[in-house]
């Protein structure tokens, strides 16, 4: 009795794509940003497997136009060779170094070039890993801006209804 339920299990399992035993696995395990924790398990999920320029691939070898470049990052497309090699290059010498107390050549020779960009009296750049951390910042720094000019009762920010500006609760309180 039990062998067959096995067998017929495992002939289920076979006949799942590969994208189907991704999104299972998935399900499992991730909270996607922006979900509703109730629509989870209902996700259209596309389980990506690789990128290359302006296109994605799932495991099954359908290709997906990247239209808003993976939202955060990917503006010059997937598998840019140009990017990967320097990348490549970088984590060979150095992947990663803390900016506070900390200082190294690529990051003093980009802050050279941008301030070269910027108008006269923004001198200075200030890094940030990820959006939501650049607005916190940004609100941060100008708090302390109206502040250290005596008037600290400029704590008000202009912001645009129903924009989004990340993730953290500065960000979403904008």
């Amino acid at each position: 009795m039990v062998r067959p339920r096995i067998r017929r299990v495992a002939t289920r399992r076979l006949k799942m794509g590969l994208n189907d035993q991704w999104m299972q696995r998935d399900l499992k395990v991730l909270w996607h940003p922006c979900t509703q924790m109730k629509d989870h398990e209902n996700l259209p999920l596309i389980p990506i497997k690789r990128g290359e320029g302006v296109w994605l691939e799932d495991f099954e070898g359908k290709r997906y136009l990247d239209a808003v470049s993976s939202w955060w990052v990917n503006v010059f497309g997937h598998a840019n060779p140009r990017i990967n090699q320097r990348i490549k290059d970088q984590v060979d010498q150095l992947e990663h170094v803390i900016l506070a107390g900390f200082s190294h050549q690529p990051v003093i020779e980009l802050s050279e070039r941008l301030v070269k960009l910027t108008p006269e009296g923004l001198n200075r750049c200030f890094y940030a890993d990820n959006g939501s951390s650049c607005i916190e910042v940004a609100l941060k720094m100008s708090f302390h801006y109206w502040l250290n000019r005596g008037q600290p009762d400029k704590k008000r920010f202009v912001t645009l209804t129903n924009s989004y500006h990340g993730e953290t609760m500065a960000a979403m309180s904008v």
